[in-house]
């Protein structure tokens, strides 16, 4: 009971999402950029940026996703190029192949593919584009799902995200005409939706009907948040992945 004359204190911690993420964009930073002076074996330096980033997103991505280097596969049995980062769905992926260190996730399952580079340039552009394609093409099958009233008809699959991940920045400036250029010349297939140059800034595409893309970016110190509110948007935005059809995999398996 407060008294008269008294004033009652409430205190309450919280959490300031932005200074969280602006701390943790120095860290990769610096993390980052020791690792590409230290490490001169490209392969080396490559497995430590994914690995930085795979960590980032899987400490921060809701439960029900989860990020890793991965193959995807369809039921017909063909499989995309090496993705350095795939986001799937974690709860409802009903399986997940392990050989001999690789990982095969099926193609119902994934929400976005992403490229991991030190630098993004014109080449790493058109690299991660072809990565993309080679998951968007995969055939996904979906399948009714039983209910207590009924079953749930089969649902489209949502469009699986493209994105780019990067240290650093190959134009000047960073993120000016020739990357615009090298956005441009994706085909549909190739598009990456989302982005980060971590030291110069965020990016989000959307696609007119006849394709052409406009672009948002982010200052250099907000980067890091702008792509993970960006990506989270998208990936809600897509909702939950088809049910997958046993039949279909059964053929091959």
């Amino acid at each position: 009971m407060w008294g008269p004359g008294h004033s009652r204190l409430i205190t309450m911690s919280s959490v300031n999402l932005r200074d969280i993420f602006l701390g943790l964009q120095q860290q990769m930073i610096a993390r980052l950029s020791t690792e590409r002076q230290v490490l001169q074996h490209p392969g080396a330096k490559g497995t430590a940026t994914e690995l930085h980033w795979l960590e980032m997103l899987n400490g921060y991505l809701p439960r029900r996703y989860c990020a890793d280097k991965a193959f995807v596969l369809d039921a017909s049995g063909h499989l995309s190029d090496e993705i350095d980062v795939v986001i799937y769905d974690r709860q409802y992926s009903p399986f997940l192949f392990n050989q001999d260190g690789a990982k095969f996730v099926p193609a119902e399952s994934v929400y976005a593919s992403l490229e991991v580079r030190q630098i993004i340039s014109a080449q790493n552009i058109t690299y991660a584009g072809e990565k993309a394609a080679s998951v968007r093409k995969l055939r996904r099958t979906s399948a009714p799902i039983p209910h207590a009233g009924g079953r749930y008809e089969p649902r489209q699959p949502p469009r699986i995200i493209g994105g780019f991940v990067a240290l650093d920045s190959d134009w000047s400036p960073p993120l000016g005409d020739g990357f615009w250029a090298a956005i441009r010349r994706l085909d549909e297939d190739e598009h990456l939706d989302v982005g980060c140059v971590l030291r110069h800034g965020g990016f989000d595409v959307t696609y007119h009907g006849d394709g052409t893309p406009k672009i948002e970016l982010s200052d250099a110190e907000t980067a890091l948040i702008f792509f993970f509110v960006k990506l989270l948007a998208r990936l809600q935005a897509s909702g939950t992945v088809a049910a997958l059809d046993y039949h279909e995999y059964g053929r091959v398996l």
